[in-house]
């Protein structure tokens, strides 16, 4: 049985009723709008679906897909964990279970700029695994901060089937794009509201308790303008995260993201 829950409707996409430069601050590691999505994600979905929570003793928590980089949504999903937690002691209730979707292929394009047809092309050859047996007759519950074509669901639901698993699946987001005229590249219009370029960027990143996550991380190693500038602005201890993490997620295999990665390591070792 599958169950879904979205927190923001998008109809009019000149009419949110969420703050997108929060949003885009929230994709590139601002902790602190990551913290205050999560919480209101958990007083909505508490609202909506704690019954069913209540009538289930092992329930598995799934962020979204990824390899070695956390993605925004990851963070995101640890907030909501631990308020979804706070809920079911105050019940008496065992705590959530987690389990990870694995992903084992990347690529530099930018997903919130593609079609449907494009992103279903594309994640289609990535590799997943999942610890099928964990989740078999369990409550699972998967996050993720935006629903925008359903692509990453389809995907999903496609691995519980092949798998024959048997259970609840509940999908969760922040937003979700219920208005099929808005095009997905709208999705691009949010990610980058706020974060324009490598100001933006660099600011994110000299904040207090920055989440470093796969798109800033890709942002960076993609840049084409003023690298060296960020770079100089950047603590050592942040540029050696970055390349702890691009060299987890075999960046420096890929052409597109070997030049600045190179460049960051020099930096790193030759302050040049």
């Amino acid at each position: 049985m599958f169950h879904h829950f979205s927190l923001h409707k998008i109809e009019d996409s000149k009419k949110l009723d969420f703050d997108p430069a929060d949003y885009s601050r929230f994709k590139f590691g601002d902790s602190a709008v990551t913290n205050k999505f999560g919480k209101q994600i958990a007083e909505g979905f508490l609202k909506e679906h704690h019954k069913l929570l209540l009538e289930h003793t092992d329930i598995v928590f799934l962020p979204s897909p990824y390899s070695y980089i956390p993605t925004a949504s990851y963070y995101l999903s640890q907030k909501l964990k631990r308020e979804v937690n706070k809920f079911l002691h105050a019940n008496g209730k065992k705590a959530l279970l987690e389990s990870k979707i694995h992903r084992y292929k990347t690529y530099s394009e930018d997903y919130g700029n593609l079609s449907f047809e494009e992103r279903v092309n594309l994640i289609s050859s990535d590799t997943y695994h999942i610890d099928t047996k964990f989740l078999t007759n369990r409550l699972c519950i998967f996050l993720d901060d935006i629903k925008i074509t359903g692509s990453h669901e389809l995907i999903i639901r496609k691995i519980l089937h092949q798998n024959n698993i048997e259970g609840e699946f509940m999908f969760v987001y922040f937003a979700e794009l219920t208005n099929p005229e808005i095009s997905p590249v709208f999705e691009n219009y949010l990610n980058y509201y706020h974060v324009k370029g490598n100001p933006e960027v660099s600011e994110l990143l000299q904040g207090p308790d920055v989440q470093i996550n796969t798109r800033t991380i890709k942002f960076i190693l993609n840049s084409k303008n003023s690298i060296n500038s960020l770079i100089l602005e950047l603590p050592k201890a942040t540029l050696e995260k970055i390349t702890d993490y691009a060299i987890g997620n075999n960046y420096h295999l890929m052409e597109e993201y070997k030049l600045n990665l190179d460049h960051i390591i020099k930096h790193i070792n030759y302050g040049n």
